[in-house]
């Protein structure tokens, strides 16, 4: 059955010749047994659907009508936490932060945190309340933290970097300390005897800014020998409704040297990649992924996916694999423009589903054997979507390098109300220390800390 776009009519005519080209040029992954060159019109509202895991199955577009539902946020009553399973504690390794979104651990055991938040003028105030306690401007700074007695809190912060512009991804290489801005990756001298950061910053690159909603986030994370710094960079829009000439640079990982020279686009059409980790038995670049809004409440499902260099993932034109967005199929008399064959028939399907709207944003794969071997994953949690998704952290497990089963909760314990939409704080990003892991909590100012019980 054709469903009806209630969107844009204007139609799109310019399809970023550049991607297409080096998309074309690269390898576009592994075929599963199930994937064609054809692509797939979901328009059977009776099909058993899944929106997690391995075995996919999605809903037709507007099977439901887009719906949102804001979260507002109340933060944690005194010395609550969230909860863990059991043989794990949770403490609050630091409180009364300003928004923390992202942690980089050093090799020495300092904590790098990025603060920095959403900055958009004349926001629905539903909306901004679901982001944080505060109402604050993005804090645009890096703390570090160190915590000498290994027990989960941190005994010492310091601010080092100030006056920066949303910053999110950190990396040490060598005597440089790497910033991502939301506009440019910068990098400043840094003593690894001291860990401090001295000097005035170096532009190595710089960077597409502004967009749709949360985009203006930039990840980074770099190869087992350091000579490859991998960048990621979100969409401007939420399927190309302002324009695929609005969208160039966009939607993307990039490949670089660490001073910025041989820029790569290393995968694309990945519509808001936030977080990367690498698999450590296959040594293979994943990425958690936020997909897009206002098809329906059980569609399109967020994923973590293995990178394939050069891959194709859809964006804005199909969704998990060769399904066509209907707000780009000709067939449908409302359009945005006509998706190009030369990159739907490349389209990768992903590997793993983490469930539609949930903002999947964190991924960290276990480094310790006190959390079992697989993904972890923080979901930021949803907005357009009739009832509260996400807002936790999951696991996925895996065997031989690959995702199996269903995704596991691990931290939860966020939502506080489903009626009243409350929520005491949104989880972001997931990272391991030797000794626990640590997840940010950038609306209610929190860095948790999870813990394996003393034995």
């Amino acid at each position: 059955m054709k469903q009806k776009i209630v969107s844009r009519t204007r139609r799109l005519a310019i399809l970023l010749p550049a991607i297409v080209l080096l998309i074309s040029c690269g390898q576009s992954g592994n075929k599963t047994s199930n994937e064609t060159d054809t692509l797939i019109r979901d328009d059977d509202t009776s099909a058993i659907t899944n929106e997690y895991g391995v075995d996919v199955k999605l809903k037709a577009p507007f099977d439901t009508p887009p719906q949102n539902k804001f979260a507002k946020v109340i933060g944690w009553n005194g010395e609550s936490t969230p909860t863990a399973p059991s043989g794990y504690q949770v403490v609050a390794f630091a409180r009364d932060l300003n928004s923390p979104r992202n942690i980089y651990i050093a090799e020495n055991g300092d904590v790098f945190v990025a603060q920095s938040r959403t900055e958009k003028e004349g926001e629905d105030p539903e909306k901004e309340n679901s982001r944080n306690l505060f109402r604050d401007k993005s804090p645009n700074e890096i703390l570090r933290f160190r915590d000498e007695d290994n027990d989960g809190i941190a005994d010492k912060k310091d601010i080092i970097l100030t006056n920066l512009s949303q910053p999110y991804g950190m990396l040490i290489i060598g005597n440089f300390f790497y910033v991502a801005n939301t506009n440019a990756l910068v990098r400043f001298p840094y003593d690894p005897s001291t860990g401090k950061v001295t000097s005035k910053p170096e532009k190595v690159l710089s960077l597409p800014a502004g967009g749709y909603n949360n985009h203006w986030t930039r990840n980074l994370t770099t190869n087992e020998d350091k000579s490859k710094i991998y960048i990621s960079v979100g969409s401007g829009s939420n399927v190309g409704e302002n324009g695929m000439d609005k969208e160039v640079g966009r939607a993307l990982i990039l490949e670089i040297n660490p001073d910025g020279s041989d820029k790569q686009i290393y995968a694309a059409g990945l519509r808001n990649p936030v977080g990367m980790d690498w698999e450590s038995t296959t040594k293979q670049l994943w990425t958690a992924v936020n997909e897009r809004d206002e098809l329906g409440d059980e569609i399109v499902p967020d994923y973590i996916t293995a990178v394939q260099p050069g891959g194709w993932y859809g964006w804005p034109y199909t969704y998990w694999g060769k399904h066509i967005d209907p707000r780009w199929d000709p067939q449908h008399d409302q359009h945005l423009g006509t998706a190009p064959d030369s990159l739907t028939a490349k389209s990768i399907t992903p590997d793993y589903a983490l469930g539609s709207h949930t903002a999947s944003l964190g991924l960290a794969f276990s480094t310790t054997s006190a959390f079992q071997q697989g993904a972890y994953i923080g979901q930021h949690g949803s907005w357009n979507r009739s009832s509260l998704v996400g807002y936790k952290v999951v696991f996925v497990p895996f065997e031989q390098g690959k995702p199996t089963g269903k995704p596991q909760d691990f931290l939860t314990g966020f939502i506080a109300n489903e009626e009243q939409a409350e929520v005491y704080g949104r989880p972001v990003a997931v990272v391991f220390t030797p000794q626990y892991m640590l997840v940010t909590d950038d609306a209610a100012n929190v860095i948790w800390a999870v813990l394996p019980d003393k034995k």
